[in-house]
């Protein structure tokens, strides 16, 4: 699910004129996605983009604080105090968005200012969103973005993602009974 929804959004960011690379490795950790326009008053759009696209989530986005994992917690763990939660939303938010080699490499591809987005479908907590909000991150939902696909036009009509827009435009017609 992961995989394919990195590629909705990679879609739906091709379709509003942004080149994109998605998947960057970069040791054990990655980069869903980056993407880059100009805008109308020619300046650099530059975006750095996190996906998280549970169905089903029985944890947070976040872990529980490493210190916490030394003394036996286990990472995923759903109990959290709010201090447990605000510390685990700061690790999570530093090692995703925050890290100075990711800062590094952005730098690297384009010395401007880089936004901080956060793709969700569904989420165990609320709580958890607005605190990784409070962080600078901006908080995107895929429903959203995958009805945009559907009803909205764009400055390029179709990119390397369409078969999976088709696929979804589709099954929005079968509901609809079109």
């Amino acid at each position: 699910m992961a995989l394919l929804a990195e590629e909705i959004v990679e879609e739906w960011l091709n379709r509003q004129g942004y080149f994109t690379i998605r998947g960057i490795k970069m040791g054990v950790q990655e980069i869903d996605l980056l993407a880059v326009k100009w805008n109308t008053s020619g300046k650099a759009e530059c975006r750095h983009v996190e996906v998280q696209a549970s169905i089903r989530p029985v944890s947070y986005i976040s872990q529980v604080p490493k210190e916490d994992q030394k003394s036996g917690r286990a990472a995923n763990s759903a109990k959290r105090s709010q201090e447990e939660l605000e510390q685990g939303v700061a690790e999570w938010v530093e090692k995703k968005f925050r890290r100075s080699d990711k800062k590094a490499l952005m730098a690297k591809l384009w010395g401007g200012e880089w936004s901080s987005e956060l793709v969700v479908n569904v989420v165990k907590s609320e709580e958890e969103l607005k605190l990784i909000a409070s962080h600078g991150i901006k908080i995107l939902r895929l429903n959203e973005i995958v009805s945009s696909l559907v009803k909205d036009s764009f400055v390029i009509g179709s990119a390397s993602g369409a078969d999976i827009v088709d696929l979804i435009r589709m099954g929005s017609h079968v509901e609809g009974g079109a």
